[in-house]
């Protein structure tokens, strides 16, 4: 029944994904659940499956786990082979999720900091400009290093990241639109100085090696590292948690319009408004506001306000 329901799903699936919910069924469901109708599995004896999962400290997986076996009861009560499902009833069973927030630097003179010594990094200066354009931008890490400069309009300051690149559904990947990024003048400013190094390839931060692949995943913490940021102070992806949280609580910036920016589900009663052409008026006053605000803590002076038009 799970196999079924994965050859059933796994198509409309973003990357890895059915990868992944296969092979955690084969190594921590199957071999107890596996030869059994979904008729007789009852309670207890799925979470004696998931209880096992525990005892190794995958607690995580443990509750994806039980997500995952819902999906297939829920297969098999559409198809007619059950007639209930066990998983929704073992949710407060399970231990709790600790859940796992990407190190950021939150506080405004503490960002004010970072600034300064991301001005002050004395390595490769694409990596420098990547640092500068993680805060800036305050996009996926995996889409800062895969910039393209197909991708950059520079004279119209405008950064387009093709579907196919973003964090999304196979469908929306496919199907979805662009997601569009000001940019606001110091990031074009970058750009400029960086073009002549880089602009002959096909990638903005190119690998070193070759040039032909995007710089590695890992070239933005090491330099953080570097720089005297540990692990448990900053990381690549906690640029996006820094400019959602200062913008937000001392900006007073919309928070629906920093999501839109972010490129997440949008919500609230603007919902996905700020996807159409016209709020990139907005958008783009956010980023430069956001821009000169860094500009503003890197010299030490005091916060700037944001009003949406």
């Amino acid at each position: 029944m799970a196999r079924e329901y994965h050859k059933t799903k796994s198509s409309a699936w973003s990357p890895r994904y059915p990868e992944r919910w296969i092979s955690i069924m084969e190594k921590d469901a199957f071999p107890w659940l596996g030869s059994l109708p979904l008729s007789s599995i009852i309670p207890p004896m799925l979470l004696q499956v998931l209880r096992r999962v525990e005892a190794r400290g995958a607690h995580e997986t443990a509750h994806t786990l039980r997500q995952w076996s819902g999906q297939v009861f829920r297969h098999g009560i559409a198809t007619g082979r059950c007639t209930s499902n066990p998983a929704p009833d073992l949710q407060g069973a399970l231990v709790p999720e600790q859940v796992k927030h990407m190190a950021a630097v939150l506080e405004p003179v503490k960002a004010g900091e970072l600034m300064r010594a991301i001005a002050a990094y004395a390595g490769q200066p694409a990596t420098r400009a990547a640092l500068h354009l993680s805060a800036l931008l305050f996009q996926r890490p995996g889409n800062i290093r895969q910039m393209r400069w197909a991708n950059v309009d520079l004279e119209k300051a405008m950064w387009t990241i093709p579907a196919a690149d973003m964090k999304r559904t196979k469908s929306a990947k496919i199907n979805g639109r662009p997601h569009l990024v000001p940019l606001p003048a110091q990031a074009v400013e970058i750009l400029e100085d960086l073009k002549p190094l880089t602009g002959h390839g096909q990638y903005v931060f190119p690998s070193l090696p070759t040039g032909e692949r995007p710089m590695s995943d890992n070239t933005v913490n090491t330099a953080l590292r570097r720089m005297g940021f540990d692990n448990t102070e900053m990381t690549a992806h906690g640029f996006r948690a820094m400019a959602r949280t200062i913008m937000v609580e001392q900006m007073d910036v919309e928070p629906e319009l920093i999501e839109a920016q972010l490129a997440h589900g949008k919500s609230g009663p603007l919902g996905a408004a700020y996807d159409r052409a016209e709020f990139v008026v907005k958008r783009r006053k956010m980023m430069q506001l956001w821009a000169d605000h860094l500009d503003e803590l890197r010299q030490g002076a005091k916060f700037l306000a944001f009003r949406a038009a």
